[in-house]
C-alpha cells in the first residue's frame, strides 16, 4: 500500500496512521533529510573544488614558470676538427746563401778599386789595389839579406869541405874542423831564416791586391782612393773594405713555435711570400733545424733553401714562411667566446651529466682571430656555451636553448 507524507503535514495527521505506516513515514522522512544533506554538501564540495583545484594548478604552474625562469638558457656549439695538415705562417729573415766582409791584410794606400755596390763579380775577380811601399820596401830589404846570407853559406860549405879533407892529412886540427862545420850549419840556417822572411813579405805584398772569394754581388764598399789601409796587425782598428754576398741561393730563417717543432723536419715544402711580390710564392725546402729549442723565445730555429734564378729577391728582406705541417694529434677549432678565463687557468664551459655544468680545462694552440685552435682537452663530442658569463659554476643546471637543440638533432 502506496502512502504519501507530506513534511507539511500536521503531526496529528501522523499520530492519525497506523503504527506501521507512522514508522514507514518517519524512515522516509529521515532518509529524504539524508540525502538533502548530502546533495548539499556535495554542491559545496564541488564549488570548493572548482575553485581551490585552479588555484593550486597556477600555483605548481608558476613554481615551474618561476623555477624555468630561474634555469640559465645557454646557446652551445660543437668543436670543429681541424685539417690534419696544418698551415703555419710565420714571419721569416731572408739572407744571402754565403756572405762574408773583405778586409785587408796588409798596411798601405787604396790605389785603385775596381767593384762598386750593385756589381756582381766572378770568383779571383780583382775588387782593389792597394800601394804598399814600405813592405816594398822591407822585401828588397829581405833580398838583399837572402842574398847575403846565401853567399855566406856558400863560402862556410868551401871552408867546412876543406878542411874535411884536410883533416884525413891531419893537416888541421879537429877543433878547427868541428868549428867550420858548425859554421856551415849556421849559414845554412842563415839562409833558411833569410827565404822565410822573403816569403813572408812576398806574401803580404800579395795581399795588395785583393780578390773575389766567390760569385756575388757586391753589397757594401767602404773605402776609396787615397783612403789609409790598416790591417789591424799593429793594434789599429780594421775596416771593412767590401762586403759580398752570394745571391743565387738563399737561406731563409724561421723561428717555430715549440707546439709545431716536432712536426717540422727537414724535407718540407715551404712557400715564402714577400710584400713587395703581391700574389707570388717561392718556394724552398726546410733543409735544417738547429734541434734546440730557444728559452728566450721558445722557438725552434730553421732554416729554408731556397733558389733565386735572376738574383729576383734581395737578400735582407722579410718574408712570410707558409709551412703546412702535419698534425701529430688531433685538433679542435673552438669560437673565442667560449673560453673563460679563471685564476685556475683556462676553461671552457660544456653541457653534460643531464644539463649540468662541467668546466674543462683546454690547451690552446693557434689563434686565428675569431676562431681559436685546440691541442688538447676535448675529444669532439662536446657541447660547449657560448658567451658564458664569468659566473657560472661548476655543476650549476641550465637549460640548453631550443635553437640549439634542433642545430644539435640537425
Amino acid at each position: 500500500m502506496k502512502v504519501d507524507i507530506d513534511e507539511g503535514r500536521d503531526a496529528n495527521e501522523l499520530q492519525r496512521l497506523p503504527p506501521e505506516l507512522r514508522r514507514t513515514g518517519v524512515a522516509m522522512r529521515v532518509v529524504r533529510r539524508l540525502l538533502l544533506v548530502v546533495f548539499t554538501l556535495a554542491i559545496v564540495a564541488a564549488v570548493v573544488i572548482s575553485g581551490i583545484l585552479p588555484r593550486v594548478k597556477a600555483k605548481k604552474q608558476l613554481e615551474a614558470e618561476t623555477k624555468e625562469l630561474a634555469t640559465r638558457v645557454v646557446n652551445v656549439t660543437r668543436p670543429k676538427r681541424a685539417t690534419p695538415a696544418q698551415e703555419v705562417i710565420l714571419p721569416a729573415s731572408i739572407q744571402a746563401y754565403t756572405e762574408a766582409p773583405i778586409y785587408a791584410r796588409t798596411n798601405g794606400y787604396l790605389k785603385r778599386w775596381t767593384a762598386d755596390i750593385g756589381a756582381r763579380v766572378k770568383t779571383g775577380q780583382l775588387l782593389a789595389e792597394i800601394d804598399t811601399p814600405e813592405i816594398d820596401q822591407q822585401l828588397r830589404q829581405a833580398r838583399a839579406d837572402l842574398a847575403t846570407a846565401e853567399a855566406n853559406f856558400k863560402l862556410a860549405e868551401i871552408t867546412a869541405k876543406r878542411y874535411e879533407e884536410l883533416l884525413k892529412t891531419n893537416s888541421v886540427a879537429q877543433q878547427d874542423a868541428d868549428n867550420a862545420a858548425g859554421n856551415f850549419d849556421a849559414k845554412r840556417a842563415a839562409v833558411e831564416s833569410a827565404r822565410a822572411s822573403v816569403s813572408r813579405l812576398e806574401e803580404l805584398e800579395s795581399f795588395s791586391k785583393i780578390y773575389a772569394p766567390f760569385d756575388g754581388v757586391i753589397t757594401a764598399r767602404n773605402t776609396d782612393v787615397g783612403a789609409l789601409i790598416d790591417s789591424g796587425s799593429g793594434g789599429g782598428p780594421q775596416r771593412e773594405l767590401f762586403h759580398i754576398a752570394m745571391t743565387k741561393k738563399l737561406r731563409v730563417y724561421v723561428n717555430i713555435p715549440q707546439a709545431y717543432s716536432q712536426a717540422s723536419k727537414p724535407g718540407l715544402r715551404a712557400s715564402i711570400t714577400l710584400a713587395d711580390f703581391p700574389g707570388r710564392s717561392f718556394s724552398g725546402l726546410l733543409v735544417r733545424t738547429s734541434n734546440a729549442i730557444d728559452p728566450s723565445s721558445r722557438t725552434l730555429l730553421s732554416e729554408i733553401d731556397l733558389d733565386n734564378p735572376g738574383d729576383t729577391i734581395l737578400p735582407g728582406a722579410y718574408g712570410e714562411v707558409h709551412l703546412k705541417l702535419p698534425s701529430v694529434t688531433p685538433t679542435y677549432l673552438l669560437p673565442v667566446n667560449t673560453l673563460l678565463f679563471r685564476s685556475e687557468g683556462l676553461r671552457i664551459a660544456t653541457v653534460q651529466y643531464g644539463k649540468r655544468i662541467v668546466l674543462l680545462p683546454i690547451t690552446l694552440g693557434r689563434d686565428f682571430g675569431t676562431e681559436v685552435e685546440v691541442v688538447s682537452g676535448l675529444t669532439g663530442e662536446e657541447a660547449v656555451v657560448l658567451n658564458p658569463p664569468d659566473s657560472l659554476a661548476n655543476g650549476e643546471t641550465v637549460q640548453v636553448s631550443r635553437s640549439a637543440e634542433k642545430e644539435k638533432k640537425q
